[in-house]
């Protein structure tokens, strides 16, 4: 399906009905849109998948709508608390995913116009606590794609910022590379009402508040965190996708980065990471048939401490000891000489 995670279809989706599917969580990972990285992470598939449906379960007891059916356990759907071992495969109820056409070099959406019910929303939703080193919101101001009255700002922002009240921000989903926009376009080319905007924005800010709380518990902060939502058969918002693992949000403690940035550090000092972004400048869609060199692997320490973060941050979330590794505190000692 993706670079990170497969799909199995059990029921295919229908126009009108959504259908049944499995996610199986892999050991692979990604950055900067590049698709699958010359590395596995091991046992990460398990840890993502065993967080984010900690995450669905509590959404659910606040009556939040979630694509999340269940973990599948010896042929059967299981609550986290049933499992007797890590899974990484989650049911889940499986919408249409509409694809954009590509016209004169430019992505028509206007299949949205037609289509109302039981489908993915092609974009991704993010909400901003601060804006750490690394941030993308830096280098589109830098660039002038984005001003500071649009993020309520009146003074140029500093690496590590905590920021007085959270930000909505919103870039599409189905494109080569993710692009930002605002969601007065983000209304415009999906169709959405003024009603489904709000809608979709008062629910972002509740899910951060939860992933801010939970993860408050383990001494962690959250800096920021991606959602995806789709349509059900009523065209009732429903969260989709993956949330609160260290793919989908940037934690840290003590200002030591908890998530996939950590690979991002390492590979902004590449050749490989500066041919990449000199490729997206020349062309934002055939963008990768450009870079001529492939990422290098991580060092082996580095990609065992990156392993052993994710499997930390899932025990101490859940509260579960799952994963036979040290304490996220301990790892991130040992990070510390790689920064």
């Amino acid at each position: 399906m993706g670079s990170v995670k497969d799909l199995i279809i059990i029921k295919e989706p229908k126009e009108n009905q959504p259908g049944i599917g499995r996610f199986i969580f892999s050991d692979r990972y990604s950055v900067f849109d590049w698709g699958e990285m010359p590395d596995k992470i091991e046992d990460k598939g398990k840890a993502i998948c065993l967080v984010s449906a900690y995450f669905f379960e509590k959404l659910e007891e606040k009556g939040i709508k979630t694509h999340y059916l269940g973990l599948w356990e010896d042929g059967k759907t299981k609550r986290l608390k049933e499992l007797k071992e890590p899974t990484n495969i989650m049911e889940i109820k499986l919408l249409r995913v509409l694809k954009p056409e590509i016209k004169e070099g430019n992505y028509d959406y206007s299949i949205y116009k037609k289509e109302k019910v039981n489908f993915l929303i092609p974009l991704e939703i993010i909400y901003r606590n601060s804006l750490p080193e690394g941030s993308s919101v830096f280098k589109r101001l830098k660039e002038g794609s984005l001003k500071l009255a649009d993020l309520g700002l009146t003074a140029m922002p500093k690496p590590g910022e905590i920021l007085e009240n959270p930000i909505i921000d919103i870039s599409t989903k189905l494109e080569k590379i993710d692009r930002y926009i605002n969601f007065e376009i983000a209304k415009e080319i999906v169709n959405l009402s003024e009603k489904e905007i709000k809608e979709i924005k008062e629910i972002t800010l509740f899910i951060n508040k939860l992933i801010t709380e939970e993860t408050q518990r383990i001494d962690l902060f959250n800096e920021d965190g991606k959602l995806e939502f789709g349509f059900d058969e009523e065209r009732n918002l429903i969260l989709a996708d993956a949330l609160g693992t260290l793919d989908e949000c940037r934690f840290t403690y003590q200002q030591i980065p908890v998530s996939k940035e950590l690979a991002r550090i390492y590979y902004r000092k590449t050749e490989w990471y500066e041919e990449l972004e000199k490729a997206k400048k020349i062309d934002k869609i055939n963008w990768k048939t450009l870079v001529k060199i492939q990422p290098p692997s991580l060092p082996l320490e580095f990609k065992k401490l990156i392993k052993d973060i994710y499997l930390a941050y899932c025990n101490e979330l859940t509260q579960r000891n799952w994963f036979d590794v040290p304490s996220l505190k301990e790892i991130l000692e040992q990070v510390k000489k790689y920064l």
